[in-house]
């Protein structure tokens, strides 16, 4: 071994600068990772700060920091004026929050979960949803109602329900359903900055969920527009339509089916009004079979009102075969956890479907 040192000196130069400074491959930096809850709240935080219109109320969303603590730190941070605590009244604090953005502020309504909206549904609908129209366009409601939608865990019959085809019935509102906390941020920004007023559906097991953050998602003037759907991923074989939480089941059941041979193309709504039909039916054309998920009931819900779009325009005339919904049990939600299971979509339905309209 001396004896190789003492080669490797006496070669001269160029072995002192074989000695020099030694390079180091750099491997690209992690992508930022972010939990949905933290993406909503980022998404407030940003907004309470750049506009002084903006406030949140709702029940323990101030000294609680919020039943999911979506709202942590905001009360410590904007105080008592911007974050408001309110009693257990939807229909009260609903109504404030309406007039409040009829009289020039951009509330942020939080309702502890969709299902206790229907205490005030007659102020989202008739009073938040009417009013630009029945004024000739010369009073806008600038206001989001936010709060967990669809089926949690072992919750039941009355708070397991999904509203986005009950809301997404109704003209004068934008009604979105984010999946990841990317959507999340960027749809809740555009939310609140928007003029009309927003349904916003988010999804309570979702919360908790880490999803990677694209550098521009990270910028303060990040939005995502309403109204535009996103292709999660690219396929040839069937399109797979859905939102909300049901992203990650049909993207789960397109990694088994790839293993088959069959590659799933899943578009993430992100929106339900106004309907991104564009985009379905460009995928449609591209993979000529269609099936839609979703965790709602299936008389009148997204899927239906999706399979009636492609029905009626030009994508109809390129199905090989008919369109296939996969939903939630016309019943309403037990409570056995093993009945509640068989209740909801699971990715085994969607596979399923998938191989039906296929004929595989």
């Amino acid at each position: 071994m001396a004896a190789s040192v003492r080669c490797f000196l006496r070669s001269g130069k160029n072995a002192v600068s074989a000695l020099g400074p030694r390079g180091f491959h750099k491997s690209a930096p992690a992508a930022a990772q972010m939990m949905v809850r933290d993406a909503l709240n980022q998404a407030m935080d940003e907004e309470l700060e750049r506009d002084e219109r903006v406030f949140l109320l709702g029940e323990e969303v101030a000294q609680y920091d919020g039943a999911y603590k979506v709202s942590r730190g905001l009360w410590k941070k904007y105080g008592d004026k911007r974050i408001i605590d309110t009693p257990i009244t939807e229909m009260g604090f609903t109504g404030i929050a309406v007039g409040a953005a009829m009289a020039g502020l951009r509330p942020i309504c939080e309702f502890m979960t969709w299902n206790f909206s229907m205490q005030a549904i007659d102020q989202v609908i008739n009073s938040a949803a009417k009013t630009c129209y029945m004024s000739a366009g010369l009073q806008s409601v600038p206001i989001v109602f936010r709060g967990p939608n669809g089926a949690s865990a072992g919750v039941a019959a009355q708070h397991s329900q999904c509203f986005a085809a009950w809301y997404g019935h109704c003209p004068g509102l934008k009604v979105v359903s984010p999946w990841s906390a990317e959507d999340a941020k960027g749809l809740l920004k555009a939310a609140i900055r928007d003029d009309n007023p927003v349904v916003f559906l988010e999804n309570e097991l979702m919360y908790g969920v880490p999803f990677e953050m694209s550098e521009e998602s990270q910028s303060k003037d990040f939005t995502i527009p309403i109204g535009k759907a996103k292709v999660e991923r690219q396929g040839t074989h069937v399109t797979l339509v859905t939102h909300s939480r049901y992203v990650s089941f049909c993207l789960d059941a397109a990694v088994v089916l790839a293993k088959e041979g069959i590659e799933c193309e899943v578009i993430n709504l992100r929106t339900i009004r106004p309907l991104d039909v564009e985009c379905i039916e460009t995928s449609v054309m591209k993979t000529n079979h269609l099936v839609t998920v979703e965790g709602g009931w299936p008389q009148f819900g997204v899927g239906a009102e999706i399979c009636a779009r492609v029905m009626e325009g030009p994508a109809f005339n390129y199905l090989d075969a008919p369109a296939t919904r996969v939903t939630g049990v016309d019943i309403p939600m037990p409570y056995a956890k093993i009945l509640e299971d068989n209740s909801l979509p699971q990715i085994k339905d969607i596979i399923f479907s998938v191989k039906r309209t296929l004929n595989v």
